[in-house]
């Protein structure tokens, strides 16, 4: 069994952030582990507050994972401020952690800051670790200092993000205003663009959580970077066509679906 940790926070209705994580963890099959960055005030209709854990506690929390079990990726994702990603990016770095994935969370789905202002530079001090980091539109935009508006900004983007530090670079495309809207990986100094099939569904609470985190379930599989990110979007995408319509905004993606038709369970929750 491979192990998986995922620095995050935490998302009390259960579609986004550490449990995300470890749900997706449990469908590819690794042992899932969490250090918890802050705690959120969130349900389908949006994020009402944050609380940030102090970072002597998230120190502490990836001390006691690495210490006691060997740790074969680690997913980073919702940091809000500057002392909680100085913290993780120094222990991770003292620790020799590997395989890291890191979503640079910025702005939730209904449009509150999740990353303090002050902190918009230290991320880069993050990102420049990574192994791969997935950034939305919005996020690469502020990674990289430009608007994106095309395929050849993604390029672009992608190649300054990766001058940073990044040894591989995923661009998600979903925030472009076009029908071929992809996302774009750059790795091993190679430019793929990976389309699918845009699915119709207002359920997609958690995508970037489930995505990145099903990235760093592959690489402690085994996979290369560009294995790893195609089987992560397969997953994400039957996610999405399994997602459900939980609560009164938009809902989760479907982790488990698989496991739950396994055993019989075919209704989406309520």
């Amino acid at each position: 069994m491979k192990n998986v940790l995922t620095i995050a926070g935490s998302d009390c209705s259960g579609g986004a952030g550490i449990q995300a994580d470890l749900k997706t963890m449990c469908a590819l099959g690794v042992y899932g582990m969490s250090a918890i960055t802050a705690v959120t005030v969130q349900n389908t209709q949006g994020v009402y507050g944050v609380q940030e854990i102090d970072t002597a506690i998230v120190d502490g929390q990836i001390r006691a994972v690495f210490e006691d079990i060997r740790v074969d990726a680690v997913k980073v994702g919702m940091v809000s401020s500057a002392g909680i990603i100085r913290t993780i990016r120094e222990r991770l770095l003292a620790l020799g952690a590997k395989n890291i994935v890191v979503d640079p969370v910025m702005v939730s789905k209904s449009g509150y800051s999740l990353l303090r202002k002050e902190a918009e530079q230290a991320i880069h001090e993050l990102t420049e670790i990574a192994d791969v980091v997935t950034p939305n539109i919005p996020e690469a935009e502020i990674l990289a200092g430009f608007s994106i508006t095309t395929e050849e900004d993604m390029r672009q983007a992608a190649e300054r993000i990766a001058a940073g530090g990044a040894k591989n670079v995923l661009i998600k495309g979903g925030h472009r205003v076009a029908e071929d809207a992809g996302d774009l990986l750059l790795a091993a100094g190679k430019f793929i663009f990976l389309r699918v099939d845009w699915i119709d569904t207002k359920n997609t609470h958690g995508t970037g959580c489930t995505l990145s985190s099903a990235i760093a379930s592959r690489l402690a599989l085994g996979d290369t970077v560009e294995e790893a990110v195609r089987a992560a979007k397969a997953y994400i995408t039957q996610a999405i066509a399994d997602s459900y319509s939980v609560g009164k905004g938009v809902g989760p993606v479907g982790h488990l679906a698989a496991l739950y038709r396994k055993a019989g369970m075919t209704e989406g929750a309520e």
